[in-house]
């Protein structure tokens, strides 16, 4: 029988497996930054009366409050959703699902440059070559459509490195905020940050939108149910059993990814993009040699 870690951990896999497919159905609809902000502004909605109904301090009461809701909100919410929504208009769910497999390679090597981890050692460096690696061979460059797969894919891994640095930089504040007390705050700055970017960005306003209700129910899908029941979720798990644990997640995705991908629409799941995750897999378990060494199963 599944334990109650395993099964919600799976839960969490398949709706953030199945956000990827989701967002190709609204980037039908809708440019990337004004289906971001208006998922990330519906979540804020949502999101407000439950930190509330749940007994959370919504208010921001230091400096590092400030820094913790800003970080996130520009880097986790704004600047990673952009890029990735961006991305996907050229790669499909699965690959893109592989590609954000680099967060949990690029975390470490970022908390190294910026010193809140050891120093980095040669074996690290090879980690995240190989993980370049296998960027390389998911995009799988075809002459034919070699500035599109290439465009997607660098979008898609500038989303993971947003992601990336996001984490690392609330994680070096110490707020007095929870995770979901905080999550409002997040949400807000990420939607009025890509709400601006949609006014400066030609051609990605609302005159360019196309209401139909296939693109409501994609907001609304990403907002309540990849948004503010996803991350919910992804805190309470955190909690639980902590980051390294967690990181696994971004390997467990994928095969989700790619099942509602072709479910919803045909996608196929090519040879280069399992051999490119192959590699990914490798890097991150030779950057995490020492965690992994340590914890092999869940606690």
């Amino acid at each position: 029988m599944v334990d109650r870690h395993t099964g919600l951990f799976l839960l969490l896999a398949v709706v953030w497996g199945s956000a990827f497919p989701v967002t190709r159905i609204g980037l039908e609809y809708l440019s990337p930054t004004l289906f971001a902000s208006l998922r990330f502004y519906l979540a804020t909605v949502v999101m407000v009366p439950l930190a509330l109904g749940l007994g959370r301090d919504l208010r921001p009461r230091t400096g590092a409050d400030a820094c913790y809701v800003v970080a996130g909100g520009l880097l986790t919410v704004g600047l990673h959703h952009a890029l990735l929504f961006a991305g996907q208009q050229y790669v499909t769910s699965a690959v893109a699902s592989v590609l954000l497999g680099l967060i949990p390679v690029v975390t470490p090597a970022l908390q190294r440059a910026v010193g809140t981890d050891e120093a980095i050692h040669a074996l690290d460096v090879v980690g995240v070559l190989v993980g370049f690696a296998g960027v390389i061979v998911i995009a799988d460059p075809d002459l034919t459509t070699f500035t599109e797969s290439v465009r997607g894919a660098a979008l898609v891994f500038g989303s993971a490195v947003a992601f990336a640095a996001g984490a690392v930089f609330t994680d070096r504040a110490s707020p007095t905020l929870d995770a979901v007390g905080a999550q409002p705050w997040m949400y807000l700055i990420g939607a009025v940050s890509l709400h601006l970017a949609t006014v400066l960005l030609p051609g990605s306003g609302i005159a360019s939108a196309t209401v139909e209700p296939r693109a409501v129910l994609a907001v609304g899908y990403m907002a309540v149910v990849a948004g503010v029941g996803g991350f919910t979720l992804y805190f309470v798990l955190l909690r639980e059993l902590g980051p390294f644990s967690m990181g696994l997640l971004e390997y467990v995705i994928p095969p989700f990814a790619a099942l509602t991908g072709y479910l919803l629409l045909d996608e196929s799941l090519s040879e280069t993009t399992l051999v490119g995750f192959a590699l990914v897999v490798v890097g991150f378990l030779v950057v995490k040699r020492r965690q992994v060494a340590g914890r092999l199963a869940f606690p």
